[in-house]
């Protein structure tokens, strides 16, 4: 079992910045897969990036890159997004998952949920 807390969602104007954490408890291998997933309103949850635990390679969605970043703390058990040149578009609640995955951008595998943390852009 894998215990997951996002934190620092918010509001921000469009070409801003946020960063957003996860905090994980519980047991957690290298081989485990880390990654956060956003949901729109009225829309289907869509993939944003992944980090294997044991690994250093991020992967991202198309829509993301360039501007978002995502980072881990092996140490901490903490997992951070690092969110620049926000736009309206990137508004909707973000979830941080975890789970031993063969696809790292698919919810396949995503055995465990934080409760999500709410980012709003502000055009």
């Amino acid at each position: 079992q894998v215990q997951l807390v996002e934190s620092g969602g918010g509001l921000a104007q469009a070409g801003g910045s946020l960063r957003l954490s996860c905090a994980a408890s519980g047991r957690i291998y290298s081989s485990n897969a880390v990654g956060w997933f956003r949901q729109a309103p009225g829309k289907e949850r869509e993939f944003v990036a992944a980090i294997r635990w044991g690994g250093v390679r991020p992967y991202y969605a198309d829509s993301v890159k360039g501007r978002f970043a995502i980072s881990k703390d092996n140490a901490k058990n903490t997992v951070a997004l690092q969110m620049n040149s926000l736009k309206p578009e990137d508004t909707a609640i973000y979830y941080c998952a975890f789970g031993f995955v063969d696809a790292l951008g698919a919810e396949r595998g995503y055995d465990f949920w934080g409760q999500g943390t709410q980012v709003t852009v502000s055009s």
